[in-house]
Formats: structure tokens, C-alpha cells, sequence
């Protein structure tokens, strides 16, 4: 069974909503990916619980406390898809 990770986002934001695309396009494509269980939580509704943990952009992807991604205004959908990806795959080796 796979470790779920925490993605914080933003509503509204670019690179939020290329994220949860890249997301819903491997986990249609792979069924192991579709069984890592992702837990979304806006940081705007959830302030407290984002303050504590470190990053600064969204979104930022999380195994348990290991910072996996955090986005960066440099990236497009490709690379955004490449790192939800490799994320995915960090979460199904643990």
C-alpha cells in the first residue's frame, strides 16, 4: 500500500490547476497510480496547518513531512506532470 501524499495548493492558481490535471491524466493512465491516496488541502482554509510546514509556493507536494515539489513560476505543464509523477512513484516505493 502506498503512503499518501499531501499536496497544498492555492484556488485559482496556474500551476495548482496544471498540477490536478497531471494528476487525474496518470492516475487514468495507471491503476497504482490511481491507488496512492492524495490528500488536497488549500492552504487559504487551512492556514494553520500550512504554516507548519516550510514552503513558500504552491503547489507543494509532501510525503509525510519530505518536501517532494514545490512549485516554481519557471514551470510549465510538462515538468509540473514529470514531478507530480515522480512524486507519485516516491509514494508507492515507501
Amino acid at each position: 500500500m502506498s503512503k499518501e501524499l499531501t499536496i497544498f495548493y492555492m484556488e485559482g492558481c496556474p500551476y495548482c490547476i496544471n498540477a490536478r490535471r497531471a494528476l487525474k491524466e496518470l492516475q487514468e493512465q495507471s491503476a497504482d497510480y490511481a491507488a496512492v491516496p492524495v490528500r488536497w488541502i488549500d492552504e487559504n482554509k487551512e492556514a494553520a496547518l500550512a504554516d507548519s510546514y516550510d514552503y513558500y509556493r504552491v503547489p507543494t507536494i509532501y510525503l509525510e513531512r519530505q518536501k517532494l515539489y514545490e512549485a516554481s513560476p519557471a514551470h510549465r505543464y510538462e515538468e509540473i506532470r514529470r514531478r507530480v509523477e515522480e512524486a507519485l512513484q516516491t509514494a508507492m516505493a515507501e
